[in-house]
Formats: structure tokens, sequence, C-alpha cells
């Protein structure tokens, strides 16, 4: 059993409560707040009104209210936001993420502590946190939310030993998800173009939330036609927005060309091949599709 554990620094938490705390989220994220409870969490994103992307969390019940465990680099952002909407909501909405902190560790591990199931977003309480079975995909493991204070301490309890978080990003954009640099997607496609129904982030029977009719029609209507894939370069350099091209028809475009790249394909179109290498101006490059995505 691998007993390797991910700090997970570039990950923040937020924290709603209040009376109204559980109807403001309904009204606003792409799954169902009613999955949440002490024993589920659920992943979700926050859409522009047009549904296009703007923020992906997951959402965890906790005492009164609800964290959001995000990327630190939205996190501001998402804090706004929430902000912008709560009008005369009676919530509160804080900012922990001087106080907690996200540890990772392996999908076998979590099943080999007491009371944990095997379902996607399945939560426990170890010593008063929650440990969640990853809500996207069991393969990236459960995470740990946690005082900072309490951290060490109950990692080892649960015999974990910390690993570099390289290994826990190539794992995840090997899977197909995107680890990190979620702000270069901002607006720049839809949610349901980031795969979020397969990743459990979308469900189509609640009622409206920001974004859901554009969502909704673009599913109804049978109008998927391109999809974030994964990207593995051969060799060169990628760069941000750059157009990939076949045949001389433009099949995609690059939107995250860091380390772990992502771009927008035209899955469908018939000048796209997943086998072949792409070649742009500085590299070249394969896209690949997940194991999970059946398309």
């Amino acid at each position: 059993m691998n007993n390797s554990f991910y700090i997970l620094e570039d990950r923040a938490i937020l924290y709603i409560n209040g009376l109204d705390a559980k109807d403001f989220l309904q009204n606003l994220i792409s799954n169902d707040i009613n999955k949440v409870t002490d024993k589920s969490s659920c992943f979700a994103s926050l859409l522009t009104p047009q549904g296009k992307f703007l923020y992906e969390f997951i959402v965890v019940k906790h005492k009164s209210g609800y964290f959001i465990d995000c990327e630190k680099s939205q996190s501001e952002e998402i804090f706004k936001q929430f902000n912008l909407y709560k009008i005369r909501s009676k919530i509160e909405i804080l900012n922990l993420s001087n106080e907690f902190v996200v540890a990772s560790f392996g999908y076998e591990k979590y099943l080999s502590i007491e009371s944990t199931e095997d379902v996607l977003g399945y939560t426990i309480k170890y010593r008063e946190d929650p440990i969640i079975l990853d809500p996207r995909n069991k393969n990236l493991g459960a995470r740990l939310i946690i005082n900072l204070e309490k951290l060490y301490l109950s990692l080892k309890k649960l015999n974990l030993k910390e690993d570099k978080i390289e290994n826990y990003y190539n794992q995840s954009h090997k899977l197909g998800i995107v680890p990190k640099n979620l702000n270069k997607l901002k607006n720049k496609l839809f949610g349901i173009e980031c795969n979020y129904e397969e990743l459990n982030g979308i469900d189509f029977k609640k009622g409206c939330y920001v974004g859901q009719e554009n969502t909704a029609r673009i599913k109804l209507k049978n109008k998927l036609s391109k999809r974030l894939l994964p990207i593995k370069l051969i060799n060169g350099k990628l760069t941000e927005n750059e157009k990939i091209y076949n045949n001389d028809v433009e099949i995609g475009k690059v939107l995250i060309n860091e380390k772990y790249p992502f771009a927008l394909i035209k899955y469908l179109d018939i000048n796209f091949d997943k086998d072949q290498i792409f070649k742009t101006k500085n590299s070249s490059f394969k896209i690949f599709i997940p194991q999970w995505l059946k398309i």
C-alpha cells in the first residue's frame, strides 16, 4: 500500500455558514447542495450567466456550514463573487486559508481507514476533521481538510509520509483532470466542455443556478462538440491560446501551456485524430482522451 501524502499548498479553504447557507449555494453552483451531508461531499463549479467556466471547487459539510476547497489562485475572486451574490442572505463567508490545509493520499490507504466506503465523495470524520474520497475520480485518492496545527499528528497516526507535490500533479494530469492554473480557463469555455458531467460536477435535475440555461441547452440539444483534453508534450514549448491545426483546419486551442497542459479540442471533427502527433511552430505533442471520458 502506498503511504504517501501530499500537502496541497495551492489549495485554499473558504467557509460559508448561516441560516441561508444551503439555499445560497443551491442558487449558485452547478451541483445539487442536497448531496452534501456529513457523509457526502460534491464537486461543483461557478459559471457565468452564459454558462462559461469561472471557478471550480469541492463542497464539504462542516459543522453548521460548508467548506469550499478551491485553488488558492482563485480563492480571493471566489470570495468576492460570493459576497457579490450575498445581498440580503443571512450568511457569513470566511477565508480560512491561513488556518486550514488540504492533504491528499491514495485510494487504497483511504479504504484501509475504518468506516470509509468506496463511494465517490464519501466523507468521514477523522478526529473531527473531514476525509473525502475525491468526488471526481477515485484515482485522485482522498483529501483531508484539517487545521494546520493538527495536520502532522493526524498524518502520523495514519502512518503517512510526505511526498513531492509534483507526483500528485502528474497523477491528476495523467487522469485528464486539471491540477492547477485554472485561471487560464476562465471565460474561455463552457462548464460542460470541462467534462463536468463525467466528473460529477453538474446536476441536470436540480433547479436554476447561474449558467444553467445554456448548460442544459448544450446537453439536451446534443451541442457538445468541444472538450477540454490533456496534452502530452513531446518536445518544444507550447504557447497559451495557440491554435491547433490539422489539414489546415483548426481543431483546437491550447489553453493551459504550463507544465500540465490542456487544450480545448473539437473532438468530433473528422480532422481530429487522437493517435496523431500534432505540431505547432515551437512544439510537437499528442492529445489524449482519458479512460473515464467515453467519447
